[in-house]
């Protein structure tokens, strides 16, 4: 059988492969404190959980609109509106996760033979989805003199003939930081002149105290956002998220998720219309402010243990750590720490490949407790006493 020749140039992604390996830990009789994947620890919550019982009691499993239940759509503009931004709940489309967002989008935008500009480090399936149509990927490296984050110059570096736009994250998977509001200001200016801007607004809500904005909607209303009911919300495996594109996308979005979706999850989408009441927003917040306080436990840890957190993360859960320190190339870290520590964590190289050995990426996914053991392990492998 002949295989397309785009899985040649589809990478594995390695935290998957961590994973496999820690169940074959696991399997054998050994415990293995996993922070290598980004999904919260916490179940749903409750509210969440009843609601989407209920939709399965009431016979609520039949196909909605491809852009979503009408009423969850007007909910997740209010949730908006509460934030001061008034956004059309017409321009609004929930979407099969933010994975099933990113397919849509890069199908509407993206010709074959065209660039998107990414960041590197970034989340490493973005260039997934624009290979899955025929486009290329331009990685503009960002560093930790940075933040991590791009400036319109570094952007405009990399603009070429062929580049129709721009994904960005904030906060940003892996690093945890966000553009400042300056920066993506000037982003929004540079690239409305040129093409459009994607924001990944994933882990919007996990932030450490209030931020200089929610959402790129405050500065602009071309500019598309790419939402997921996975990280603050805590519902990974509803596959539930959302997007919001300018008006004149709105159609060609409806004929796209139509023919590639049918509709999302019609009992997720009943479940998420929970998610934003008071019972879980309180609870949703409880969780955020549980994140950073472990953010913060485990940066201490790492740092006194020389693995300097060079950016200190503005929200989502990770930590992005330098191991240049040990003499190991963060691949080797990431192993050595697994197979003699029971320790699981990604390496750098699941998210780019600028100064990605000198780098590993922590899920604060584990309790403070689980922490402690982390950093102890740690400290074994690295020949500290820690008494």
């Amino acid at each position: 059988m002949l295989l397309a020749r785009r899985l040649e140039t589809i990478k594995p992604f390695r935290v998957m492969e961590i994973m496999e390996r820690a169940a074959e830990l696991e399997a054998s009789g050994r415990a293995v404190i996993h922070m290598e994947v980004g999904e919260p620890d916490f179940p749903v919550c409750k509210s969440i959980a009843d609601a989407g019982s209920r939709a399965i009691s009431q016979g609520r499993t039949k196909y909605t609109s491809a852009t979503g239940l009408p009423e969850l759509r007007h909910t997740i503009a209010d949730y908006y509106r509460q934030q001061g931004v008034v956004v059309d709940p017409e321009r609004i489309v929930v979407t099969a996760g933010g994975s099933g967002g990113l397919l849509l989008l890069a199908a509407a935008l993206l010709n074959p033979g065209d660039t998107l500009l990414v960041t590197d480090p970034g989340y490493p399936c973005n260039e997934v989805f624009a290979e899955a149509v025929g486009a290329h990927v331009t990685r503009v490296p960002v560093s930790a003199e940075t933040r991590f984050q791009p400036s319109w110059d570094d952007l405009a570096r990399h603009w070429t003939d062929s580049v129709r736009g721009v994904l960005i994250a904030s906060p940003a998977n892996p690093t945890g930081t966000m553009v400042p509001r300056r920066d993506l200001q000037a982003i929004v200016n540079g690239v409305t002149e040129r093409g459009f801007l994607i924001v990944d607004e994933i882990y919007q809500g996990l932030v450490r105290e209030r931020p200089e904005y929610r959402t790129v909607l405050e500065l602009s209303s071309s500019a598309i956002v790419l939402q997921s009911f996975s990280k603050y919300f805590g519902m990974t495996g509803w596959r539930l998220g959302w997007i919001v594109v300018p008006h004149m996308m709105v159609e060609s979005i409806r004929k796209l998720a139509q023919n590639l979706f049918i509709s999302p999850s019609t009992v997720a989408q009943c479940a998420a219309m929970a998610a934003f009441d008071s019972e879980a927003m309180a609870e949703h917040e409880r969780r955020r402010r549980v994140f950073c306080e472990r953010m913060d436990f485990l940066q201490s840890g790492l740092e006194q243990l020389g693995l300097p957190i060079h950016a200190r993360p503005d929200g989502a859960f990770y930590l992005y750590a330098d191991v240049t320190s040990t003499g190991m190339t963060a691949s080797e870290f990431c192993r050595r720490l697994l197979e003699s520590h029971c320790v699981a964590v990604t390496p750098g190289l699941d998210f780019g490949s600028n100064n990605a050995e000198n780098y590993v990426r922590m899920a604060c996914t584990v309790d403070v407790p689980q922490m402690e053991k982390v950093i102890e392990r740690i400290g074994l492998m690295l020949g500290h006493d820690r008494r």
